[in-house]
């Protein structure tokens, strides 16, 4: 794995978090290495106020730390990173402020630099969150693989910050360009969204970076349907919980159970804690926690934790977040507790969980789902 990164600014090790054995990924691409000369070129005045959105693996805050940038991610997992890499390189956490991406800066911004994210909504929320911060002599700078640059996000950027100019490409990469036009309109951010959840009188809150926003998706359709009904189960975990409908739906099932809701991003335990709140008010207690996985969550203290693993990190796809979830819930769970999963058929999750626990149960299928149950024997 290179770990590497040479940019005008210096050289920098970076590595992506968490650290895997074996990991072939960089903490940072192309993109990131053309944005990172073009500002040398740029000569950057000193007390420059620069924001930077979606970092990854924290490159480009590391890499213009003597800036003291301000780093927004709706990621967990990107602020653990840049603090790491930060450590990594001998560097003061106080060089760069992290921000949640619910949250924002209090001052006028000179640079505000954009790593292009998976979801289009995430930076039309973001753009519109931040007009009272830009300004006619604002730059704001695009970075991204070409492939993760659609026409759309063009337009966005065309409607919400003004006219858009581009570089050449370099190694797949493009950036670009754009100035607040003086007379652009400051629209309302239509996020977060809501819609009533089918067959309950329960409306769900859902922040723009939350999976299948606007409906329910179809696996979770099958997983409501399919939920554990153990009564000796007390202590639910709700892992990479989105929105948290099925944390929800477990607990108006089991009235006197305990829910943790667990995900890596902020907007989405933001969600889910608004869900909660809504439905119960507050007869009911649970816990709304942001980590990777179940990173930090106590051994033997859960009964039942039910997921739906992603298998994509940022623009990267595999497998690795689910396997973790899957050993990490094993050490979570009581002696006898479940863990219920649903999942794609190709992806073939009942070989790990055989792998990991011995067993594995099929509770329900259909063509392109299924519904997977192990327990810590």
């Amino acid at each position: 794995m290179e770990t590497l990164m040479r940019a005008p600014q210096g050289e920098f090790t970076l590595r992506r978090w968490p650290i895997r054995v074996n990991d072939v990924l960089r903490a940072w691409d192309a993109a990131d290495e053309y944005l990172l000369h073009e500002l040398a070129e740029e000569k950057l005045e000193d007390d420059a106020n620069i924001v930077i959105l979606n970092d990854s693996f924290g490159a480009l805050a590391v890499a213009l730390h003597r800036y003291r940038p301000l780093a927004i991610s709706d990621s967990w997992l990107s602020q653990q990173a840049t603090r790491s890499n930060l450590d990594g390189n001998g560097l003061s956490q106080a060089s760069v402020t992290l921000l949640n991406s619910l949250q924002a800066p209090e001052q006028p911004i000179d640079y505000l630099l954009i790593k292009a994210p998976k979801t289009l909504a995430l930076l039309e929320y973001q753009l519109i969150n931040l007009q009272p911060w830009l300004n006619e002599r604002t730059q704001v700078i695009v970075a991204g693989m070409i492939k993760n640059l659609p026409p759309s996000l063009w337009k966005l950027m065309a409607r919400l910050v003004g006219p858009v100019t581009t570089s050449l490409a370099r190694k797949k990469a493009r950036l670009l360009y754009a100035r607040p036009a003086p007379d652009r309109k400051v629209e309302d951010n239509p996020y977060p969204v809501r819609y009533r959840l089918e067959n309950s009188s329960f409306t769900l809150v859902n922040h723009a970076n939350v999976f299948s926003r606007d409906s329910l998706d179809i696996g979770t359709r099958l997983l409501l349907q399919h939920l554990p009904d153990n009564t000796d189960y007390n202590d639910f975990i709700d892992l990479g919980c989105g929105n948290g409908v099925v944390g929800l739906m477990l607990a108006r099932q089991n009235p006197v159970a305990c829910i943790r809701f667990i995900d890596e991003s902020f907007m989405a335990v933001a969600s889910a804690r608004e869900n909660f709140i809504a439905a119960f008010d507050q007869q009911r207690q649970a816990e709304f926690i942001t980590t990777d996985c179940l990173s930090g969550i106590d051994d033997d203290s859960a009964d039942c934790i039910v997921c739906n693993p992603p298998f994509h990190q940022q623009h990267a796809v595999g497998d690795h977040i689910a396997w973790q979830m899957f050993k990490q819930s094993r050490k979570v769970l009581h002696q006898g507790g479940e863990l219920r999963v649903i999942g794609n058929r190709h992806l073939a999750y009942h070989i790990s969980l055989k792998k990991l626990f011995g067993n594995c149960r099929l509770v329900a299928s259909n063509k392109k789902f299924v519904i997977l149950s192990a327990i810590k024997r």
